[in-house]
């Protein structure tokens, strides 16, 4: 589902008109962002949890030439889906 997609479906379940479900789901949007950079994590109860890790330096190689090429330390978000998720 892209995210127009989900704007339409978000709108007609809701009662609501398109704008106010855009509105709605970049709010959701902007708050996970949110909460994911001040807290580090962000649990939705029945859906999952979103946590921020660090992955470490590492090396690695150039696929065209084979030369080893060093990877640095980033930040990455993880996805823990909830139990109910996890039998579909």
């Amino acid at each position: 589902m892209k995210r127009d997609e989900l704007i339409t479906e978000i709108a007609h379940t809701a009662g609501i008109t398109r704008r106010q479900a855009k509105v709605a789901l970049n709010t959701l949007l902007t708050l996970t962002k949110n909460s994911l950079c001040m807290e580090g994590k962000m649990v939705l109860t029945g859906f999952g949890t979103f946590r921020v890790v660090e992955r470490a330096a590492r090396e690695g190689r150039n696929p065209q030439t084979g030369r080893p090429v060093k990877i640095p330390a980033t930040k990455v978000v993880r996805f823990k889906p909830a139990k109910g998720l996890k039998s579909l």
